[in-house]
């Protein structure tokens, strides 16, 4: 049984960043996804086990960075820009078994067997 543990949420203003991070991950494939209040969970990023492939939703597209650090078995979300609208519930989840390569599959709940406990991110305007 894995325990994910995310860090690095907190409040912050309209266009600061933060970095969160998300552990431990080993050799999977990693996806972040995030959750509004009265908002379905909606899948932000992905990265592939060995960290070649990544994959944005369009509206973080440009503004986060997903990357993994394999010697400390985390991986990182950089949130540059943020935007009251990014205001969320922040959660990694691990692929144990794949690694998808197309974004239907990186984008699907269900591709994902092991969930943290979530890290919270409020951007003020």
């Amino acid at each position: 049984q894995v325990q994910l543990v995310e860090s690095g949420g907190g409040l912050v203003q309209d266009g600061d960043s933060l970095r969160l991070a998300c552990a431990p991950i080993g050799m999977k494939a990693t996806g972040w996804f995030r959750q509004a209040p009265g908002k379905e969970r909606e899948y932000v990023a992905y990265i592939s086990r060995t960290g070649d492939r990544t994959v944005y939703t369009d509206s973080v597209k440009g503004r986060f960075t997903i990357s993994r650090d394999s010697a400390k078995n985390t991986v990182y979300l950089q949130m540059n820009s943020l935007k009251p609208e990014d205001t969320a519930v922040y959660y990694c989840a691990l692929d144990s078994l794949g690694d998808p390569t197309t974004h239907w599959a990186v984008s699907r709940l269900a591709q994902y067997d092991y969930w943290g406990q979530g890290t919270q991110v409020t951007v003020s305007s």
